[in-house]
């Protein structure tokens, strides 16, 4: 016992104290994603710049799709499948791609465009900058910010794109029973 009492006095003069990691809320938030797996969300949208778009008067709706490599959305826009929201967990950090498809399943010239979850975020709440690929895809999408939000009870998904600071188009998606 002896031995011990100048390790702790050492040990609490130094300032030692039991620490925990701190918490990546970009974990939390994909493990918020995980745990929405299977469910679908319906709705349209809520806002956009033009109002003319190929999304104004139609029903969106996506399934959550687990993978062992992350979560996968599938957005359908009327009847049109061509778009799917990729969100992926890596050493690089959160990630959300925008996988954009022809009806035969080929890629369009314009996929795969996203970027990185900036540091803020919450486990149900994250923004994602452009990244340089999405700057040289996209003319003027440099300064893109998506953000995709749950709601506390779960029920309402919100995917926003704001350009040059300023609100460009959201989706409000509530989910659909059963």
């Amino acid at each position: 016992m002896r031995s011990f009492l100048p390790v702790l006095a050492a040990c609490l003069l130094a300032g030692c104290a039991a620490t925990t990691a701190p918490v990546d809320t970009r974990d939390q938030f994909m493990s918020t994603l995980q745990g929405m797996c299977a469910q679908r969300f319906e709705g349209a949208q809520a806002y956009a710049v033009d109002p003319k778009n190929d999304f104004a008067g139609k029903k969106i709706s996506t399934q959550v799709v687990c993978t062992a490599a992350g979560v996968r959305m599938p957005v359908l826009v009327g009847e049109d499948r061509s778009r799917t929201w990729i969100f992926t967990r890596g050493p690089a950090g959160l990630e959300l791609r925008h996988d954009h498809r022809h009806p035969d399943g080929t890629p369009d010239a314009v996929t795969m465009y996203g970027g990185m979850a900036k540091e803020g975020g919450t486990a149900r709440s994250q923004s994602f900058l452009a990244d340089a690929h999405t700057a040289r895809l996209v003319p003027g999408a440099e300064t893109n910010v998506w953000t995709v939000s749950l709601s506390e009870d779960g029920n309402v998904l919100r995917y926003r794109l704001d350009r040059h600071a300023r609100p460009r188009a959201e989706f409000v998606l509530k989910r659909a029973p059963g």
